[in-house]
């Protein structure tokens, strides 16, 4: 059975994400876990008010918290209703980023799926601040459904990659189901001006078309000018579905998610974004 986190904070953006959650596994026997981590909301009016008591305030906003989520499972799993689905509540007084985390870790998680922003929603930024901080630091592949993406079958798979990261089976292993279930391709992208692939490249891209043997692969290089222009032009020109990565140590999406401010990250895209951890976990 597949294990899905969505954390939620009850925004319209939220709601998006968990509508196209319950598309992609649709067809699949699929636990979901609906997550709400309320200590900002504790902490926010609390330190404002000194006259409230903390303990009476976290019992509060979690009993409102839990009605929320359970009337958030009650909407999802009515019309229609799924089968294969099951759905849980977890509402947790942690940072979203603690909260994801130990939930994974004890529920065994196989994804996270969330909106791309909260209810903040900013229009000049691609990822809110939330998002951007599970993409760091959630020690579990994750996946952002941008607001503006509609849910189609991800026929078309962009996965940049230098070849240099000793892949996780684990995480390919969940790409592979994804481009069994709807025949997709996947285009690995390497982004070099050097034609040539050392040792432990070639490794490298040898375990990857091992561990994608359900995917439809092509491989394919670009000069360097611009990594995130040549990844948003690559999505325009091929009319890519679903784009990839890898965060890791020293990578290049570590460099964009390590900028000061999100919207320098520059990958102004409208279709989903899975990041697969190469992180401890």
């Amino acid at each position: 059975m597949r294990t899905i986190l969505i954390p939620t904070d009850f925004s319209e953006n939220a709601r998006h994400a968990i509508k196209y959650a319950l598309d992609l596994y649709k067809c699949e026997k699929s636990r979901f876990y609906f997550l709400h981590a309320y200590a900002d909301e504790v902490y926010g009016p609390f330190t404002s008010d000194e006259n409230k008591d903390l303990e009476d305030e976290v019992k509060k906003v979690k009993h409102v918290t839990e009605e929320k989520l359970t009337k958030l499972i009650d909407e999802v799993s009515s019309v229609p209703p799924n089968p294969r689905h099951t759905y849980t509540i977890v509402s947790a007084f942690e940072s979203l980023v603690d909260a994801v985390n130990d939930t994974v870790n004890e529920l065994n998680i196989d994804l996270v799926i969330m909106g791309t922003k909260g209810k903040t929603d900013d229009k000049n930024v691609t990822f809110g601040s939330h998002t951007v901080q599970v993409f760091k630091y959630v020690q579990c592949p994750v996946l952002a459904i941008p607001f503006e993406a509609e849910f189609k079958h991800p026929r078309k798979i962009l996965f940049p990659t230098d070849y240099m990261l000793p892949y996780k089976r684990r995480e390919l292993k969940l790409l592979n189901e994804l481009c069994r279930d709807f025949k997709s391709e996947v285009h690995c992208l390497y982004i070099s001006d050097y034609k040539n692939l050392s040792h432990r490249q070639l490794d490298n891209k040898s375990f990857l078309t091992e561990s994608l043997p359900d995917a439809y692969l092509y491989f394919e290089r670009t000069a360097v000018e611009n990594k995130s222009n040549s990844i948003r032009e690559y999505i325009k020109d091929n009319d890519t579905d679903f784009l990839v990565m890898v965060n890791s140590r020293h990578s290049y999406l570590e460099d964009l998610l390590y900028r000061s401010t999100v919207d320098e990250i520059g990958l102004s895209t409208k279709i989903p974004f899975l990041v697969m951890q190469n992180l401890p976990r």
